[in-house]
C-alpha cells in the first residue's frame, strides 16, 4: 500500500491500473478473489429467497458452479482470455440449470473487465455476448426443456436489463483500457523528458568545462608569457604576472570542482590517483606490519593494463590479504600474478588453517571480489584446499570495453 500510495502522490495511477511492471502484477489476486467469492455465495443465498417459486433451490451443484465462476478468475491478470470465458461458462450452465438470478453476473463482469483491460477486446465481447445469448435462448425458447419444470418465459423487456448491465460493463472496461494506455504514453513522455534532461544537463556541465578551462588556460598562457619575458628585465612585473597565474588558476580548480562535485556519488571524493598493481609493493610492506609475510612471484611482461582492471586486480589481492590475516592462522602468503596476451590471472594461497568458521573471510569481501570481477567480465574462484589452506584464483580480462569498466575507474579532478 506504501508503494501504491507512492505512485499516486507522483501524479499516477496506481500499478495494478497501469499494467506497469512489478511484484504486483506476478501475484496471483488472492484477496480480491476471496471477497468476491464471499458477496457472490452470500448474495446468492440471499437472491434465492427471493425467488423460492420461480426457480431452482441452490444446492451443491449450484455452490460448485458459483465457485467455479469465482476461483477461475485468480488467472485474470495472466490468464484474462481464460478467465472470462471460464466464468461465463460457469455462469450459462449455472442459468441453463434453472438456478436463481445474482451474483454470479458479478463474476462474468469481473472477468469481463480484466480482459478488456489487458486488452483482449474481442475476448470479453464474445464471452459476454455468449452469457448474453444464452440467457436469451434459456429465457425464451429452452425453458420448456430446463429446470425448473413449471417456468415460465421471461418477459423481453427484462432483456433490455441485461443489455443494459453489459453495455456498462463494456463502457466501464473500455474507459479504464484507454486511461491505461494514455497513462502509459505519459509515463513513456516523462521517461523520455527525463532523459532529455539528463542530457541536457550533460551538455551544460562539457560547456561550463570548456568556458571555465578556455579562458584560464588563455589567462594562464598569457601572463605566463608575459612573466618570462619580463623576468630578467622588470622582476615587479613578472610577480604580478605570476600571482594572476596563482589567482586564475586557483579559481579555475574551484570551479571545476564545483562542476564535478555534481557527478560524484556520495561519499568522500577521491583525492589521489586509483590504486593498481604498481603498488603492490605498498600492499605488502602494509602486510608485514600485521605480522604476515608476503612473497610475490610475477609471470609474463606487464603491459598496458585498463584503470579499472588494475584497480579491480590490487582490491582483490588487497582483500584475499585482508582475510589472511583476519582469518588464517597462517603467517604467510603466496600472492602469483601471470601476465598474458589478454587476460591477468591472479593466485593468492595461504597455508591455513582457518582460525574460525568463517575460513576466507566473513561473506561480504568475497562478495565484492566477485562483484569486481563480474563488473569486468572476469571469473573468480575463492575456496578451502585439501591440505587446509585457502586459495582465491581470479582471471581478469585486459580489455576495456567491459560494461561496467568505467564504474571502477577512480579518477580525480
Amino acid at each position: 500500500m506504501e508503494e501504491q500510495h507512492s505512485h499516486w502522490a507522483h501524479g499516477g495511477p496506481p500499478r495494478w491500473l497501469t499494467g506497469a511492471p512489478g511484484h504486483f502484477a506476478s501475484r496471483l489476486p488472492w484477496p480480491s478473489t476471496i471477497l468476491l467469492g464471499a458477496v457472490v455465495m452470500v448474495g446468492s443465498t440471499i437472491a434465492a429467497r427471493g425467488q423460492m417459486d420461480e426457480r431452482a433451490p441452490l444446492d451443491i451443484f449450484a455452490r460448485l458452479l458459483l465457485f467455479l465462476a469465482v476461483a477461475v478468475l485468480l488467472l485474470r491478470h495472466r490468464h484474462p482470455v481464460l478467465a472470462v470465458f471460464g466464468s461465463s461458462a460457469a455462469a450459462m450452465i449455472y442459468l441453463a440449470a434453472g438456478y436463481p438470478y445474482g451474483p454470479v453476473f458479478l463474476a462474468v463482469a469481473v472477468g469481463c473487465f480484466s480482459a478488456v483491460v489487458s486488452g483482449h477486446r474481442r475476448a470479453a465481447w464474445t464471452a459476454v455476448g455468449m452469457v448474453w445469448l444464452g440467457h436469451v435462448l434459456v429465457a425464451h425458447w429452452l425453458y420448456r426443456w430446463l429446470p425448473p419444470s413449471d417456468d415460465h418465459p421471461a418477459a423481453w423487456g427484462q432483456e433490455l436489463g441485461v443489455a443494459a448491465w453489459v453495455v456498462a460493463i463494456i463502457a466501464a472496461a473500455e474507459f479504464v483500457r484507454v486511461r491505461r494506455e494514455q497513462w502509459a504514453d505519459q509515463r513513456a513522455e516523462r521517461e523520455a523528458a527525463e532523459q532529455r534532461r539528463a542530457d541536457e544537463e550533460r551538455l551544460r556541465m562539457a560547456r561550463e568545462l570548456h568556458d571555465v578551462l578556455a579562458h584560464s588556460i588563455s589567462v594562464i598562457n598569457v601572463q605566463s608569457s608575459v612573466g618570462l619575458a619580463l623576468l630578467d628585465s622588470d622582476p615587479e612585473q613578472a610577480r604580478t604576472a605570476l600571482t594572476t597565474i596563482k589567482a586564475a588558476s586557483k579559481e579555475a580548480l574551484g570551479e571545476v570542482r564545483q562542476v564535478l562535485d555534481t557527478l560524484r556519488t556520495p561519499g568522500d571524493a577521491p583525492r589521489t590517483p586509483a590504486p593498481g598493481l604498481d603498488r603492490l609493493p605498498e600492499l605488502v610492506e602494509q602486510a608485514a606490519g600485521a605480522g604476515l609475510t608476503v612473497t610475490v612471484e610475477t609471470d609474463g611482461v606487464r603491459g598496458a593494463v585498463p584503470p579499472g582492471t588494475d584497480l579491480a586486480a590490487f582490491r582483490i589481492v588487497q582483500e584475499a590479504l585482508t582475510n589472511v590475516v583476519r582469518h588464517s592462522g597462517s603467517r604467510t602468503a603466496q600472492v602469483r600474478i601471470g601476465y598474458g596476451p589478454a587476460r591477468i590471472r591472479l593466485r593468492i594461497d595461504d597455508e591455513g588453517p582457518a582460525t574460525g568458521d568463517d575460513a576466507g573471510g566473513s561473506g561480504n569481501g568475497l562478495a565484492g571480489m566477485r562483484e569486481r570481477a563480474a563488473a569486468l567480465r572476469g571469473t573468480i574462484e575463492a575456496g578451502p584446499r585439501a591440505d587446509g589452506g585457502f586459495r582465491v584464483r581470479a582471471e581478469l580480462p585486459l580489455s576495456s570495453d567491459s560494461p561496467d569498466a568505467a564504474a571502477h575507474k577512480e579518477e580525480t579532478p
